[in-house]
């Protein structure tokens, strides 16, 4: 049986070591971004630097939009809304009794074109939503209760359902909120800035600075760290405590085999002296033939054989012998039961 528990640590901390040099290595790409104070120098960053582009910078400063959405509940006006509907509801299990659970049933995302302004420039940001550190604000959760039909009711009922309401949330990337960006700079051919995802490199949407996401990040990857090493230790603890149980039984189970063919030669042994002896000894009564050929384990020689191998049929070791052994130590078939006897 292969040790699921040693391989499943091993792979959790490899999976936890990618994580955290992945994020080592998001740290050190945020900390070599060039940062721009303000957003009028952008434009003039992006023309020096227009023979070595692509230019990943770090930008700061509120959400702003000429077209925003204004909320249907909460009535805030967001460049990003999502609105998520849930079903709730109580389910009858195998049980027999009720657990609550819930369905989602509608899921719908609005986005109009933003930019960052900080008073002193514009900069449009292109594919923020999937961006890392992309986090919207909830704007409202409102439960709305399921009528109380007597039909509906009972057919639900039936069904193994019992409706308790829709939850409906609305979460909104407000206007007006402060705002780092992470991305590319780019500049069309009338001018207009953009941040976008890079072909290679950070992309980061996130109301904490830049300082502040470099700490974070490499917060986490020390964690990994160390939670990647034990783990580690954890599962070559379990490999080790596999193996040498693995060792162990392979050595008890080799010297119970050597046990089981020295006792089948020396009872072979037995039977042939009986045998030789048989015709000059007729008259022997029958307590005398049991005590000189005693029925034995021939593994233990101590306990009578009371076991039965299927399919070969032989009946040579006790019960507890038995469990120990995979072949017939008469045959050598291989043990598929092994079937108790009982005397009368």
């Amino acid at each position: 049986m292969l040790p699921w528990g040693g391989l499943g640590c091993c792979l959790s901390a490899a999976a936890l070591y990618l994580l955290g040099r992945n994020s080592g290595r998001d740290a050190d790409a945020l900390k070599s971004v060039s940062r721009v104070n303000q957003l009028k120098d952008l434009a003039m960053l992006l023309d020096a630097a227009s023979k070595v582009l692509p230019l990943v910078v770090t930008i700061s400063g509120r959400v702003g939009s000429e077209t925003p959405i204004k909320c249907e509940h909460s009535g805030l006006r967001g460049v990003i809304v999502e609105e998520t509907a849930e079903q709730h509801f109580l389910k009858h299990n195998d049980a027999g009794s009720w657990i609550q659970d819930s369905a989602l049933m509608l899921s719908m995302s609005k986005e109009v074109p933003w930019f960052l302004d900080d008073g002193t420039g514009r900069v449009y940001i292109v594919g923020a939503r999937g961006a890392s550190g992309m986090v919207l604000t909830v704007a409202s959760e409102v439960f709305e209760e399921s009528g109380r039909s007597l039909v509906r009711g009972t057919l639900d009922y039936l069904q193994g359902l019992k409706m308790l309401g829709v939850k409906r949330t609305e979460k909104v990337l407000p206007t007006g909120s402060s705002l780092t960006v992470v991305g590319e700079a780019v500049k069309d051919d009338i001018g207009t800035i953009r941040i976008q995802r890079p072909h290679k490199g950070p992309f980061y949407v996130s109301p904490k600075n830049i300082d502040e996401l470099i700490a974070n990040l490499g917060k986490w990857a020390r964690w990994y760290q160390y939670a990647s090493m034990g783990f580690t230790v954890y599962g070559v603890y379990l490999l080790a405590k596999h193996v040498i149980r693995y060792i162990t039984e392979t050595k008890r189970r080799r010297d119970i085999q050597k046990r089981v063919l020295a006792a089948a030669a020396q009872r072979q042994g037995q039977n042939d002296e009986v045998g030789s002896t048989g015709n000059s000894d007729k008259g022997t009564d029958s307590s005398k033939r049991e005590q000189r050929m005693p029925d034995l384990c021939v593994i233990c020689l101590e306990d009578d054989y009371n076991a039965v191998f299927v399919p070969c049929g032989h009946m040579c070791c006790c019960t507890s012998c038995s469990s120990h052994l995979t072949i017939c130590p008469l045959c050598r078939r291989r043990i598929d039961q092994v079937v108790r006897t009982f005397r009368h």
